[in-house]
């Protein structure tokens, strides 16, 4: 399983460059106010098997998504959910943070990630 975990869809490739140009404000904030200056190495849209997930360090096994109003439609939390078991399945930690959560509490969510971190 883990020689899948480093395959990328190729597919989705461009897909995951346009993302990181065209970043949400929530995570624009988050990568340029946290995660680009941190400790670890951590990627932007990073394509894991036929997924993206919005930021990944390696290091840690971590990814982090940041979930807009699409994720919860039914459809959202469906893919959500299944995207979940799949990453999880590699042995990959998911948090996941809500744009509102981004906006409100920016400093709650830096914590909670270190927090994360640190286990």
């Amino acid at each position: 399983m883990n020689s899948h975990y480093r395959e990328r869809n190729v597919k989705l490739v461009p897909v995951a460059k346009n993302n990181r140009k065209n970043m949400t404000l929530q995570e624009r904030h988050l990568w340029y106010c946290y995660l680009s200056k941190h400790r670890f190495h951590w990627q932007r849209q990073r394509v894991i098997s036929g997924f993206i997930v919005d930021f990944y360090c390696h290091a840690a096994k971590l990814g982090i998504e940041i979930d807009g109003k699409q994720h919860y439609t039914e459809q959202g939390i469906a893919y959500d959910t299944e995207r979940t078991q799949v990453l999880q399945e590699y042995g990959l930690k998911v948090l996941r943070y809500t744009n509102q959560q981004l906006e409100d509490n920016f400093q709650e969510v830096c914590w909670d990630i270190e927090r994360n971190l640190q286990q």
